[in-house]
């Protein structure tokens, strides 16, 4: 197969790199570790449609990112984008809000069946309104985190080591273990009727390491703790909303969370977040100004409402597991037949790759810089994605690919593969 050059990639990041921090920042960026080696991958995009885009040197990718998550329906999805251009035309930030933020708001609450929808921008904005809720609510301060969680980059979410981080941002933080119930009723033990709040993902997606689903019965028993100390339990559901399922990850995992976060699947995206949450916090979240510029613009409101409308009529979960099952059955039969340890983790439908045939990393690193050469964009410590527009044709194209690839790192390591 053909491999990819990026010579418009290289210069454009030059560019960038003069004017923008990093040149790309945050984790897109190639200096967070999630695209090594650099020369393997492209950094900008010219365009994009259904599954696929096209890097600025005109290379074709069939992409698992998807964004990052919020392509959910497929990139420039003709229903979702029709909506948004249509209320473009009547109007988008306007001095009072549209009336169709209620229609969203109604169309969201019975879905993820919660009572309430207040809408944002960022994931880190609804996870940020949730513990503040939390804290009035229950006049409590201190956060119960999993160790491994990301929920955004406020400094609440920190470490007190975290650069620009000071010790007091992170003062009534406590951590810890994920499907460890045991390690859980001794934190609250010792942290009695100071607890404001419980966050975390329905299952651990963090990236460096494998994903770990909840152990049976793990949920259930943290809501019958929750419930029984006063304390808020959150579903951060930013990156599995609407892919596990379409009421909610708490649902999937069979338990009710009292606020559930919802952003990169919300609306394909299109720039919204939103936090669901039951009605006994209503006034507590009534009480506290929290706002932005943008967070009642109505283009959004309208391409959520075609986005949820689409996953509900295709029944998106069921899809999302289909055929993330395809993919990850086809790259574990790869890996098995080339003699290679892969360990696939997480859910089908946002799952985790990992060869484990080395400490280093550098074997996966190399086998997904070769995929990517060849067409099929990955990356190396992240969760992956699908969505409603990969089929099982571009399936089958990208296991042709990922073989090859993986021929290539095999045959480059007789030291490892004999």
């Amino acid at each position: 197969m053909k491999t990819y050059t990026y010579n418009n990639n290289v210069e454009l990041m030059k560019r960038a790199g003069k004017v923008i921090p990093c040149g790309v920042y945050g984790h897109l960026g190639p200096a967070e570790g999630c695209m090594i080696p650099t020369s393997a991958f492209p950094f900008f995009v010219s365009r994009a449609e259904g599954s696929l885009m096209w890097d600025v040197d005109g290379n074709r990718f069939i992409d698992y990112m998807c964004g990052y998550g919020p392509n959910v329906v497929g990139y420039c999805d003709p229903d979702v984008d029709a909506a948004a251009m249509e209320q473009m035309k009547k109007g988008n930030c306007t001095t009072l809000p549209s009336h169709i933020m209620v229609d969203f708001a109604e169309l969201l609450t019975k879905t993820v069946k919660k009572d309430w929808a207040f809408f944002a921008k960022n994931g880190g904005d609804v996870t940020t309104f949730a513990i503040m809720i939390a804290r009035y609510y229950t006049g409590k301060k201190k956060i119960i985190f999993v160790n491994g969680y990301y929920h955004g980059v406020a400094p609440w979410t920190q470490k007190p080591d975290s650069p620009g981080t000071l010790d007091t941002d992170c003062m009534h933080s406590l951590y810890v273990d994920f499907n460890d119930i045991e390690q859980l009723k001794k934190v609250i033990a010792e942290n009695k009727d100071e607890i404001a709040c419980f966050i975390s993902t329905p299952y651990m997606h963090g990236n460096f390491i494998d994903n770990v689903l909840p152990a049976p019965g793990y949920w259930q028993e943290v809501r019958k703790l929750c419930t029984e100390n006063n304390i808020v339990l959150i579903c951060d559901d930013i990156r599995c909303g609407f892919r596990l399922s379409l009421e909610g990850s708490d649902n999937f995992y069979g338990f009710e969370a009292d606020l559930i976060c919802f952003c990169k699947a919300i609306a394909n995206g299109y720039n919204i977040s939103a936090l669901c949450g039951k009605e006994f916090l209503k006034g507590a979240a009534s009480s506290i100004m929290y706002t932005g510029s943008y967070w009642m613009s109505a283009v959004p409101f309208a391409a959520g409402i075609a986005n949820i409308n689409k996953l509900i009529a295709n029944d998106a979960p069921a899809y999302f597991r289909k055929i993330g099952t395809m993919l990850t059955d086809g790259l574990a039969k790869i890996a098995k037949d080339r003699g290679v340890n892969l360990a696939i983790s997480g859910e089908p439908a946002l799952f985790y790759l990992a060869i484990r045939d080395d400490d280093s990393l550098l074997l996966h690193q190399e086998w997904i810089a070769e995929c990517v050469k060849r067409g099929v964009f990955l990356t190396n410590h992240h969760n992956h994605f699908v969505n409603l527009s990969l089929t099982p044709e571009l399936v089958n194209e990208t296991l042709e690919i990922c073989d090859e690839a993986m021929k290539i790192m095999v045959k480059n390591h007789p030291e490892v593969y004999r």
